[in-house]
């Protein structure tokens, strides 16, 4: 059976991302990296408030999260034979390839598989 391996990121609005991200990075250390939180300890864990208005997730939930996988594919195929709504559209980028799903409570979660390190 799939499983989710780890949380990848807290996503959440936010009436100004740039401002909370400094607050946050001044009054806490919370480190900043490419434009976005990325905890050193834990390579694939990222916090990011997003515009208020953001069209990323439904406007009537505050936030989102991502959880990590290992096997993006299968995690879908078995959610889909659970009756659990997928998104059909899978997205693939340099940092990984992500899917979405919704919980019984209308909370669109994001599925990330990272992108595996090349070995040189």
């Amino acid at each position: 059976m799939e499983r989710v391996t780890g949380i990848g990121g807290v996503f959440f609005r936010a009436r100004d991302p740039e401002a909370l991200v400094a607050w946050y990075r001044e009054q806490l250390g919370v480190p900043l990296t490419e434009g976005f939180v990325i905890f050193p300890e834990s390579r694939d864990t990222h916090w990011v408030p997003f515009p208020a208005d953001t069209g990323y997730w439904p406007a009537e939930k505050q936030s989102m999260v991502n959880f990590t996988v290992g096997d993006l594919d299968a995690l879908l195929a078995q959610l889909r034979s659970s009756g659990v709504p997928v998104d059909d559209e899978v997205e693939e980028h340099e940092y990984g390839r992500f899917g979405w799903c919704v919980d019984p409570e209308g909370n669109r979660i994001e599925l990330w598989e990272p992108a595996q390190p090349t070995r040189g």
